[in-house]
C-alpha cells in the first residue's frame, strides 16, 4: 500500500526539487518564510486562498496538492476509530455465527444463505487479524 506524504513534507520536498528557499517561496506567495516553515512542519496549512498559486508555483495540480492535504486529515480520522473497528471485527463473527444457528434451528434460513453468512465472519476474522497485526 502506497504511503502518502504528510501534506508539509509534500510541499517541503516538491520546493527543494524547484531549487527554492522558504523565503522564495513565501515571497512569491506574499507570505513570511515563518508561514511556510509552519507549513512544512505539519503547524498549519496555508490559506485557501492561495492554494492555487502555490500549486502553480509547485507545477503540480491544484488536485493533486489536495489530495495531500485530505489524506493527512483522512489518516488522522482513521487512527482514531482503530479500535472501534478492530472490536467490531472482533465480535461480528461471534454474532453472525449466533445469528446462523438460531435461524437454523426455528428453520428460518436456507444453506446457502447460513453458508454466505458464515463466510462473511470468517471475512471479518480475517481483517480483524490482518488489522491488528500491522500494530
Amino acid at each position: 500500500m502506497e504511503q502518502m506524504e504528510t501534506f508539509g513534507k509534500f510541499v517541503a520536498t516538491l520546493r527543494k526539487k524547484k531549487g527554492m528557499t522558504q523565503l522564495e517561496l513565501a515571497d512569491k506567495l506574499g507570505v513570511t518564510d515563518k508561514a511556510v516553515s509552519k507549513w512544512e512542519r505539519n503547524l498549519s496549512f496555508p490559506d485557501v486562498a492561495i492554494l492555487p498559486e502555490l500549486a502553480e508555483i509547485l507545477n503540480i495540480s491544484l488536485d493533486e496538492l489536495m489530495q495531500r492535504r485530505i489524506s493527512v486529515q483522512t489518516d488522522a480520522k482513521s487512527f482514531k476509530g482503530k479500535g472501534m473497528i478492530s472490536l467490531a471485527l472482533k465480535q461480528m463473527p461471534c454474532a453472525i455465527g449466533v445469528l446462523v444457528v438460531v435461524l437454523s434451528i426455528i428453520k428460518k434460513i436456507d444453506i446457502y444463505s447460513g453458508f454466505c453468512l458464515l463466510g462473511i465472519a470468517l471475512i471479518c476474522i480475517g481483517a480483524y487479524l490482518l488489522l491488528n497485526n500491522n500494530k
